[in-house]
């Protein structure tokens, strides 16, 4: 069992007299222990990392890049010890969590690099005795709010950039899956970064936000989570008009058009929906097929998912499926099924022998009503309805119809399609005749109600900067 101190401030490992237990939902075990603190602790991070943040701010890019550089190598060396305690505390499936740790230090790596390219520009002057140019410099302290399904590759998306752009940061992740991310941050602690650059706080997780959002020093919010919270966030970063970064929930559409090779949008499809048990913001939410091949392709996709295996993530030969994050997440996804076959849906894969623990069969439904909650909200398990559309016309009008606009997929050989499509879907990532597109030097992000602002590439750079104007006289 990993019981280390897990509370970092001011380059000081702390332990606290609260502690949790972080159980691995396969069987219930203890997987490890987190000290659990209050809002005094968040105070004081937040007061170190303002006390760091002139130094940091000023250390020159390529030191910086170095630290980060170091950073990347400890995460990746250290990948399958992390990876492990990642399966472990949060029921993924081993490779899957060793390769999330290896992409987390693939973002300290890419922005490591963009730290050293030239920011800021110069503007043409009008007037002989002035020149005129804008120079980029760091927004302050950042707070990093983050959850329990992919809990270190997307607290490195917002870590890395932030510490690259020469911010100092308070983090805090779900109790639910934090072992890790601890790990991920002593990487960090342990390559050199100058005491008070990143401090880490368990605690609950209002209290600890608001301590931060409260703290004058705190000028960045960076959450991803549900967009019910972001909204709350968003309202308190108000109150001191602290920028606020969202990446909030999702409700992809999976679209097949008829003309698409089917082989590979049925492997995108099982990519798309069942990748980390289908508990993704971009997993595909809802599928769309072409009424010329509808029935074809519902019948390979239900015979994929009813070839699949489910078991433990750390067994071998690894399982195809592991277990979701608890027994509330498997209860909410088996609500969502039971409520359209109710409603009259038709299932369409077998029925699956589950090992105790938090396990969910994967389900495919097709004749599903389009009011009930598996149409209509984000299922954020191994789960979807699959519906038919006879136009394209028709289908971009369903695909567009919520209120969410995080990542979208489509499949199709006819180019001009393509353009239409990805011109149309209102989505902030579109993935065509693609199901991973998450890569570090893109920018990650939704439309309407799934978020604000980017992470990711240049753009994840510039949402942790100041653009400041100098106006010079000669």
């Amino acid at each position: 069992m990993l019981n280390k101190p897990s509370i970092l401030i001011g380059g000081d490992w702390q332990d606290v007299a609260e502690h949790r237990d972080v159980l691995n939902p396969v069987d219930g075990s203890v997987v490890g222990r987190i000290g659990y603190a209050g809002g005094e602790y968040a105070v004081a991070a937040a007061d170190a990392a303002a006390a760091a943040l002139p130094e940091w701010a000023d250390t020159p890019a390529r030191e910086r890049a170095d630290l980060l550089l170091a950073a990347a190598h400890l995460i990746s060396s250290r990948a399958e010890q992390i990876g492990t305690l990642l399966a472990q505390e949060a029921g993924k499936r081993k490779p899957e969590a060793i390769g999330e740790v290896m992409f987390s230090a693939e973002y300290f790596r890419w922005f490591a690099e963009e730290a050293r390219r030239p920011s800021g520009s110069v503007h043409p002057h009008e007037a002989s005795d002035r020149r005129h140019m804008s120079i980029r410099r760091p927004a302050g302290v950042v707070a990093t709010l983050t959850p329990w399904n992919f809990p270190c590759s997307i607290q490195a998306r917002k870590l890395a950039p932030a510490l690259a752009a020469g911010c100092t940061v308070v983090a805090r992740v779900s109790e639910q899956a934090p072992l890790a991310v601890t790990e991920l941050v002593r990487c960090l602690s342990d390559a050199g970064l100058p005491h008070g650059t990143i401090n880490l706080v368990h605690g609950p997780a209002a209290t600890i936000t608001d301590a931060y959002l409260d703290h004058p020093s705190v000028r960045v919010v960076s959450f991803t989570g549900s967009t019910a919270v972001g909204r709350r966030i968003m309202a308190h970063a108000s109150r001191r008009v602290v920028r606020p970064l969202l990446e909030l929930g999702g409700d992809a559409p999976f679209i097949v058009f008829g003309d698409a090779d089917i082989d590979a949008a049925v492997g995108g499809a099982m990519l798309a929906k069942f990748r980390n048990t289908g508990q993704s913001c971009i997993g595909a939410n809802r599928f769309y097929v072409h009424a010329s091949i509808f029935e074809e392709f519902v019948s390979r996709f239900a015979s994929a998912v009813d070839m699949m295996t489910i078991g433990d993530g750390l067994a071998s030969p690894v399982p195809d499926l592991a277990a979701c994050i608890d027994d509330q997440r498997v209860k909410a996804v088996n609500a969502l099924v039971d409520e359209a076959i109710g409603a009259g849906a038709r299932k369409v894969t077998r029925d699956f022998d589950l090992p105790g623990g938090a396990f969910c069969a994967p389900t495919l439904l097709t004749d599903v009503p389009e009011d009930v909650g598996l149409a209509t909200t984000e299922v954020f398990g191994p789960a979807a309805a699959i519906f038919r559309f006879e136009d394209d016309e028709e289908v971009l009008v369903k695909a567009n119809a919520t209120e969410m606009g995080l990542a979208g997929y489509f499949y199709t050989r006819d180019q001009s399609r393509a353009w239409r499509v990805a011109e149309h879907l209102d989505v902030g990532i579109a993935g065509i005749n693609n199901a991973l597109p998450s890569v570090a030097f893109a920018p990650m992000g939704g439309t309407k109600q799934s978020g604000l602002g980017r992470e990711g590439g240049a753009y994840g750079l510039e949402e942790f900067e100041e653009t400041r104007y100098l106006s010079i006289g000669l």
